[in-house]
Order: C-alpha cells, then structure tokens, then sequence
C-alpha cells in the first residue's frame, strides 16, 4: 500500500451483531476518539488507566440517563483488529438498547461505520493484506467446512506468503538490472541471467498451479449446481427426497407429476451440491408441462453438472446410448445413473448396461445413495478436496495472476530475445504490478471503496 489514504482520522461505531432481539449485542467502536468517548459514557471505571485486552463490567450513562449494564473490551492501539484504538460493548441483546447505546456514541463525536470500514482500516494500518482481508469476509459467508477451511487458511497468510515471497525476489532482479543501466558503458552484469531464468520458471509453475485451482476453488466457495434430468417416473423426485433425507419433492406413479424445477441444497464432504429436480424429459401435448420441459432444458445448459436418471427396467442400452448423446449436447460434465435396480436386480442390470460407464441405484430402497454422493464429489472435483493447500477462490486474485502469467511470458520471451536491460526491466515492473495489486501493495481508494463496500455493516 502507498501511504495511508487521507480522511481515516475519524472515529467510528456499528453493531458488531446481527440486527433483531437476542442475548446480548456487540458494538463496535473504532478510532483514535474511541478511548475517550467510551470514557465519558463508562463512569465505573476511567479506561485511560486499564491495560489493553481486558474487561471491564459497568454501567453506561448519557447526561445522567442510564443506558444500559455492558462488559467493555479495551483493545488500545497499535494492539487491536485495526491497529487503532478499539472497544467493544457487550449488551443487552434489546433493538431499542443498541440504538440507544450507538446514538449516544455519535453524539460524543463518532459516525457510523460504513460496509467493512473496521477491516478496510485494518488493512490500510498494516494488520492485514488485501488477500487476507477479503479471506475475512469469505469466512464471514463460509458455509461448508472446506470453505471455511480455505478462508482461515488464507487468513493465516497462506496465499499472501506465497506471492510475498515471488516478489520479493523479482525485486530483488528488477534492482540488480536497473542497477547495470547505471554501467551499461562497463558492459557489466549484475543479475546472473541463468538463476533469473530459473526464477521465472518456477514463477511460471506456481502461477500456474493457483490459476488451475481456481475451478476448485469456485466449487469451495459457491458450490455446485446439479440438474437431475431424466424422462418422466424415472424416480428423480425420489431421488432427491432420498439424498435431502426428506419428503421435498411430490412422488407419484403418475408420470409428468413435476411440472417446474424444485431446488434444494445438499452438504457432501465440505461442498454444497445445489440439487435441482427438473421435470420429465418427453413430448406432451400439456401446455404446463411443456413449460416445465423448456426450463428443465435450460437448468441443463446451465447446470455444472447433469446427473442423467433412467429407470433400468424401461431403456435398453441403445436407447440409453441416445439419450445421453442428447444430454451431452447441452452439457459435457454428465453422471449417468440406472435407477429402481431393485426391480430387476443388479446382476441382471450390469448384463443389460455392459459396458457403459453407469451408476446403479435404488432411490427408494436407499440402494447405492452413499456411492452417488461419492461419485458426485469425485465428478467435479476430480479427487479428494485439498484446502491445506493454496486454492484461489476469489475472482479478482484470478483476473490478476493470468496478467502475471502473460507479464512472465513476456519476460521470457524477451530474455529469449536477448532484449536490452531497460526493456527486460519494464516487463519485470509490470509482473511486479500485478502480483502487488492482488496483495494490495499496489491500489487505489476507489478500487479498495468496492472490494470492502461487499462485506458487512461492523466488519
């Protein structure tokens, strides 16, 4: 970051806690007014003498008005979230309290604090980088535990310590060849060209890695849409009552029975499968239920994955063979499952299907539904999540390192060229740009003004 942007001085406050009637509340007041404001509302004890990180049980007054019986947390700067001074309220849980509490707080001098300002003034005083206050509110929306995993790991400074230490050491090149400009009449070098190739390369492979985890990481954090598609009474709607372990969806041996798309959302190892059980594939001259077929078209074209459901007892293996020539039409990722095996039995269906790569099932008996979810994963994932690792999970990280990806071709290509010190140190600057913006060493206050306007209202 380049110095700290202007009109930051000011003292802030907001409720901490969802809005609504519960226990206690929290509010949150932030800056270098913070101290004294509480002060002069916290008679039981002056805050300027305790130590920092400790709590203090007290009343709260306003001009003789009591407001409330609180615990106030004094963190004192530089030791606090945002490096500023920083106390916490603990209240009673009532609306009417809260407003009271902050009201008093803004006629003592303090505004409110707008969308993510406690952590933008974090990152703006040096307690956290970009990558890591944005991993704050991704664990703040986390609902799985690979993607809270993956949020508390980039918190930690996992991805952060991977980019810090590529650019610390492209720093340290692009110097050492500005510094040979300065003798270009000497003809001297001082970057050994061979260890900057080597640097490059291994650039190269680590970008490469974080850029193909993106399609994980879109999985961990926004999980995965599922249309289950298939003819009418195929079972999808017992299907889907069987994965949510519940009666969501109408069952009946009346084919066509669901007429629109019924969503649901279902937790298999850390990722959430957004489950979407579509009307029956077929020609019908009903008007409605042709309605319901175009949107089960479209949830199709539109799915991550198309989970293609047949009853085993009704399709041949060449009537099996075109209809999913027809569903990959509309979509590549496509898991075929053979359902009501209990109707013939599974040998006999293995017989029937040789060959095709199916999942057989029982929906109704529960027949297989721990392997489906198995094979769901193993699907999009293509193996075991791994969030020990670096996953890149936000688009904007994504957007950024492909710049960096192509800035390390150009340096490559232009050592390749053998092309003048200046010009290989312009391409340098411009990898070391982009990998300073993910970070935040390099920004602006309208570019860090959106980020931090997308969490929430005390964060």
């Amino acid at each position: 970051m380049q110095g700290k942007l202007s009109g930051w001085d000011d003292t802030i406050v907001a409720l901490a806690t969802p809005n609504g009637i519960g226990a206690i509340g929290v509010i949150r007041i932030s800056g270098s007014y913070a101290l004294a404001i509480i002060n002069e509302l916290f008679p039981s004890k002056d805050l300027n003498t305790v130590a920092s990180h400790t709590l203090h049980v007290g009343v709260l007054k306003n001009e003789g008005h009591l407001l409330d019986e609180v615990v106030v947390s004094v963190y004192k700067a530089p030791r606090s979230y945002t490096g500023e001074h920083v106390i916490e309220i603990s209240c009673h849980g009532s609306p009417y309290i809260q407003e009271q509490i902050i009201r008093s707080i803004l006629q003592k001098g303090a505004r409110m604090a707008r969308a993510g300002e406690f952590t933008q003034r974090a990152f703006l005083n040096g307690k956290l980088d970009l990558t890591q206050a944005e991993a704050v509110a991704d664990l703040i929306a986390s609902n799985t535990e690979a993607s809270r995993n993956t949020a508390l790991h980039n918190i930690r400074g996992g991805f952060s310590t991977v980019l810090k230490d590529l650019r610390e050491r492209l720093i340290q090149f692009s110097a050492l060849i500005e510094l040979e400009l300065d003798f270009s009449q000497e003809d001297v070098e001082f970057a050994d060209r061979t260890q900057l190739f080597a640097l490059i390369h291994e650039t190269q492979t680590t970008v490469a890695a974080l850029l193909s985890s993106f399609s994980l990481g879109n999985v961990i954090k926004n999980g995965v849409s599922v249309a289950i598609v298939g003819k009418p009474n195929a079972g999808k709607s017992t299907l889907l009552n069987a994965l949510l372990k519940e009666n969501r969806a109408i069952v009946s041996e009346i084919a066509g029975t669901t007429r629109d798309t019924i969503e649901e959302v279902l937790n298999i190892d850390g990722i959430l499968f957004r489950l979407i059980d579509t009307a029956g594939i077929r020609e019908s001259r009903d008007v409605i239920e042709v309605i319901g077929v175009e949107k089960s078209l479209e949830k199709m074209k539109s799915a991550d994955l198309v989970l293609y459901l047949f009853d085993v007892d009704e399709l041949s293996a060449s009537e099996l063979e075109a209809a999913l020539l027809l569903v990959h039409e509309h979509n590549r990722q496509v898991l075929a499952v053979g359902n009501k095996v209990d109707k013939l039995g599974v040998e006999l269906v293995r017989q029937k299907f040789a060959g095709d790569d199916v999942l057989y099932l029982s929906a109704k008996e529960g027949y297989n539904m721990d392997v489906l979810k198995s094979r769901l994963t193993e699907k999009v994932l293509q193996g075991v999540v791994q969030t020990e690792s670096t996953v890149v999970t936000n688009a904007r990280h994504f957007e950024a390192l492909q710049q960096v990806a192509t800035a390390l071709g150009e340096i490559l290509n232009g050592m390749n060229s053998q092309v003048p010190g200046d010009l290989l140190s312009l391409d340098i600057r411009r990898c070391l740009h982009y990998l300073g913006e993910i970070t935040g060493e390099i920004t602006n206050e309208d570019r860090l003004d959106y980020i931090f306007s997308k969490f929430c209202i005390g964060k």
